[in-house]
């Protein structure tokens, strides 16, 4: 079952905010790793190289989970759960370079051969607004 996202969800996703995407290793054991991340109306669009860890685990297991926080207000973070619909071809890094501009303001510079992007469909997403201030010491 697909999830729609909130506007909360949709807006951490739609800025810069760095993610972190959650796999399942062929042991079973958990992978993490921090992720750039796009839309696709609700889909959530993932960079990965053909031989990267993110596009063998899911190529085996499509479940994933993410996790994104507000990089101005840390309390503000959300949990998706879902899984990963299409591995598509990016050798020319059409999304590839649409997302590294929306976090560095240029194409990404490693597009070609084996370059791909994961497609995500979420099943669930929730957004939590914790009531604190960061300032830390």
């Amino acid at each position: 079952m697909t999830a729609t996202l909130s506007p909360e969800v949709r807006a951490l996703l739609e800025a810069p905010n760095y993610a972190h995407l959650a796999t399942v290793a062929r042991d079973g054991s958990p992978r993490s790793v921090a992720v750039w991340v796009g839309l696709e109306g609700d889909r959530i669009l993932i960079g990965a190289g053909h031989d990267s860890m993110k596009a063998r685990t899911t190529r085996r297991d499509p479940r994933v989970a993410i996790s994104i926080t507000d990089l101005e207000n840390p309390y503000k973070t959300a949990m998706i759960l879902g899984h990963v619909v299409e591995q598509r071809n990016d050798e020319d890094g059409t999304v590839m370079n649409a997302t590294a501009r929306k976090y560095t303001g240029e194409p990404y510079p490693w597009n070609g051969p084996g370059r791909r992007t994961l497609v995500i469909e979420p099943e669930r997403a929730l957004y939590v607004e914790l009531p604190f201030t960061h300032q830390p010491d």
